[in-house]
């Protein structure tokens, strides 16, 4: 499985200060690491052990150097020295265990899920681009569940993580420092507006709206 930022994430990416864009690119990759042991684990038991790896891991990167492993390794070099915490950033996994209840998701888990993973990715995003993280965190949960919308095998879940979408008000139009995000979150919100069957990612009428967001905030 690749660990590379999907089309829209890299475009986002382009659009955010050169000065902040390998710090956020590296908590990004992170989020993808994260993701991606439940996408190649087959028992959710030796998944949560992986996922508490990384949480502890992430953790003791505060009070001591990472254990040669790149991604940490990477963290330790572009995240943690502008100002971010491992401890901070471990509280994503919690978004991601969240994932791995046996049955469909409850509210309660698909609501930790959207807060813990995308809440906080792009409310950390948005320290590092001097933004406000309130904005963004609702932003990053309406991104997250259209993201698990887009990747669920189940239509009830896919169904349920859109109407969670809805209830989410987003600002009309973003900053200027936080239009990295809001790209990301306008365009899912779009998404969930249009409901199911989603259009492909990194189509040109997608790329279109990106970039109008990037120029307008809205």
């Amino acid at each position: 499985m690749t660990l590379d930022l999907d089309p829209e994430r890299r475009l986002a990416l382009a659009y955010a200060p050169v000065a902040q864009r390998q710090a956020i690119e590296t908590l990004w990759r992170l989020d993808v690491t994260l993701g991606s042991v439940l996408a190649t684990g087959r028992e959710p038991m030796i998944s949560r052990i992986r996922l508490a790896w990384w949480r502890e891991s992430l953790e003791k990167l505060d009070s001591a150097p990472p254990p040669g492993e790149p991604m940490l390794e990477s963290v330790a070099r572009d995240v943690l020295p502008a100002g971010l915490t491992g401890t901070g950033l471990a509280a994503m996994e919690e978004g991601w265990a969240a994932l791995l209840e046996p049955e469909s998701l409850a509210a309660e888990e698909l609501e930790l899920y959207a807060t813990a993973r995308g809440g906080r990715l792009f409310a950390l995003s948005a320290r590092l681009l001097g933004g406000d993280e309130k904005v963004a965190a609702i932003g990053g949960e309406v991104w997250a569940l259209v993201d698990l919308a887009r990747h669920s095998g189940s239509e009830a879940e896919a169904a349920a993580a859109l109407a969670a979408v809805l209830a989410r008000p987003l600002p009309r139009e973003w900053s200027k420092n936080l239009r990295p995000l809001g790209m990301l979150a306008m365009l899912a919100r779009h998404d969930a507006e249009r409901g199911l069957p989603f259009a492909p990612r990194a189509s040109p009428a997608r790329m279109l709206r990106m970039f109008h967001h990037r120029l307008t905030g809205r």
